[in-house]
C-alpha cells in the first residue's frame, strides 16, 4: 500500500506539472486582457464599459499568438537557465569530493545504497541552517546545502537531510516547484509592468474622469455633463475591473503552490527515514533548524525549495511547508522516532546572554574581611561582563503579497482621490448655471 501510494503521487506530480503549465498560459491571457482594458481606457476614455470589454476581447485575440510564444520563451530560459539564476541569487556553488569529503561522501553513500543517481553538489556560504533540490532532469539535478548546516549537524543529521532532499528528486517535487517558480516569475513580471503602466498615466478631469497620457488630454474636446459622467464611471470601472484581474492572477498563482499540497514534505520526511533507517536523526535535524533557516537575502521562490520555509503572520496562509512540529508529530508517530522538544532559538540565546551580563554589572562587589583581600583585588583584574551577542539581522525577503495589496491600494485611491474632484467641480459648474425662474 505504501509503495502504491509512493507511485501514484510520482505520477500526480507529472500530471500536475502539465496541468500548471497549462494554467500558466491562462494566466497570462488573464493579464494580457486586463492590459488591453488599460490600454483601451488610455486610447478612448470616452466609452462605456461594454465597449471596453469588447474592444479588449479583441485586442486579446490579436495579442494572444505573442503571449503564447513570449510564454513559451520564458519556460525555454527557465528549463536552461534557472540554475544559473538560483545560484546568482544564493551564491552556491559547485564542490567536489576534494573540496567536501564529508558532505560528498555522505551523499554518495546514500545514492549507492539505493541505486540513485548521484546529483550535483553545491554549498552556499550562509550561517543559515537549510538545504534545497534543484533541477529539471537527471542532468541538472543538485542539492544545495549552507555552510551553517554543515557546521551545527552532526554527520547522521545530514545525512537525513541529504535523505529529504533526495526523496524529492526522486519523487518529481523539484520539477513540480520549478514549473511554480515559473508561474509566478511570470505573473510577477506583467503585474510590475502593469504597475509601471499605471504609474505614467495622469487623470485628467477634462476628459470625463478617464485614465489619460498628459500629451493626450489636450487634444481631446469636451463632451456634455452627463456623457462626462457616464464615461468616466466606465473608465472608472474598467480600471477596477482590471486591477481585480491582476491581482486575481496573482492570487491563482499562490494558490497553484498551494495546490502542490504539504503532504510532499511528509512523504519527503519518510523517504529520508527509509533512506537512512534512522527517525530520529530526522527529527533532531529539524529541531536544529526550526528558525534557523532563513537564508539572507533569498527570493520566497528559493525558500519554497528548501527544507524548511520559516514563515509568520499573514505569510503563513501561503505557506507551502508544514510547521516543523507537525512534521515532528508525524515521524514519531508513523516511524517511531524520538522528539528531544524545541531548542532554544537565536533569539532566546541572545537574551539569555544578555541577562548573564546585566547581573553580573549589577551585582555588588565580594565584602572585604582583611588586609590581604586589598591586596588580592588590587592583583587581579576585575570581572568583565560577558559580550552580548549582536542581534540577528531581520529578514530581508519581503512578502509579496503586501506589494500586491499596496499597488491595489494605491491605483484605487489614486482613482478616486481623482474622481471625486472632477465631480465635485461638474456638480459646482452646474450650480452657477443661471436659472430662470418660473
Amino acid at each position: 500500500m505504501a509503495a502504491y501510494g509512493l507511485y501514484t503521487h510520482i505520477a500526480s506530480n507529472k500530471f500536475r506539472s502539465m496541468l500548471l503549465l497549462t494554467g500558466l498560459f491562462m494566466l497570462v491571457y488573464v493579464l494580457v486582457y486586463a492590459g488591453a482594458l488599460v490600454a483601451e481606457v488610455v486610447i478612448n476614455g470616452n466609452g462605456t464599459v461594454a465597449y471596453y470589454l469588447s474592444r479588449a476581447f479583441a485586442d486579446l485575440l490579436k495579442a494572444a499568438p505573442f503571449a503564447t510564444i513570449a510564454a513559451i520563451a520564458w519556460i525555454a530560459i527557465a528549463y536552461f537557465f534557472h540554475q544559473s539564476m538560483i545560484d546568482a541569487v544564493t551564491g552556491g556553488h559547485d564542490v567536489t569530493r576534494q573540496e567536501e569529503p564529508r558532505l560528498y561522501n555522505l551523499l554518495e553513500n546514500l545514492c549507492i545504497s539505493r541505486g540513485i543517481t548521484m546529483p550535483k553538489l553545491k554549498i552556499m556560504e550562509s550561517p543559515a541552517l537549510n538545504a534545497f533540490a534543484t533541477g529539471l532532469n537527471p542532468r541538472q539535478y543538485s542539492i544545495t546545502v549552507t555552510t551553517g548546516l554543515l557546521d551545527a549537524l552532526n554527520d547522521k543529521e545530514i545525512e537525513a537531510v541529504l535523505g529529504h532532499e533526495l526523496t524529492h528528486i526522486k519523487n518529481g517535487d523539484v520539477q513540480l516547484m520549478v514549473v511554480a517558480v515559473i508561474i509566478a516569475g511570470v505573473v510577477g513580471f506583467f503585474g510590475e509592468l502593469f504597475f509601471r503602466l499605471f504609474t505614467s498615466l495622469d487623470w485628467s478631469p477634462s476628459s470625463g474622469g478617464s485614465w489619460s497620457s498628459g500629451s493626450s488630454s489636450s487634444s481631446r474636446s469636451s463632451s456634455s455633463s452627463s456623457d462626462s459622467k457616464s464615461s468616466g464611471g466606465g473608465a472608472i470601472i474598467v480600471i477596477i475591473i482590471a486591477v481585480v484581474l491582476i491581482v486575481l492572477a496573482w492570487l491563482l498563482s499562490q494558490v497553484v503552490k498551494l495546490a502542490l499540497s504539504r503532504s510532499r514534505e511528509y512523504l519527503a520526511d519518510a523517504g529520508s527515514v527509509e533512506l537512512t533507517k534512522d527517525p530520529d536523526a530526522m527529527i533532531s535535524a529539524l529541531r536544529k533548524i526550526e528558525g534557523r533557516g532563513e537564508l539572507p537575502g533569498a527570493t520566497s521562490a528559493v525558500m519554497e525549495l528548501c527544507v524548511d520555509n520559516p514563515r509568520e503572520g499573514f505569510a503563513d496562509l501561503f505557506a507551502t511547508h508544514p510547521s516543523v512540529q507537525s512534521r515532528v508529530d508525524a515521524l514519531v508517530k508513523f516511524a517511531g522516532g524520538r522528539d528531544p522538544g524545541p531548542l532554544p532559538t537565536l533569539t532566546d540565546e541572545t537574551e539569555e546572554l544578555g541577562a548573564q551580563a546585566d547581573r553580573q554589572q549589577d551585582a555588588p562587589p565580594p565584602l572585604r574581611h582583611g588586609p590581604w583581600d586589598d591586596a588580592d583585588a588590587s592583583a587581579s583584574p576585575p570581572p568583565v561582563p560577558a559580550p552580548v551577542p549582536p542581534e540577528p539581522p531581520p529578514a530581508t525577503r519581503r512578502p509579496i503579497q503586501w506589494v500586491i495589496l499596496w499597488v491595489t491600494l494605491w491605483v484605487l485611491g489614486a482613482a478616486i482621490e481623482h474622481l471625486i474632484p472632477a465631480t465635485r467641480g461638474e456638480f459646482h459648474r452646474d450650480w452657477e448655471k443661471p436659472r430662470e425662474l418660473p
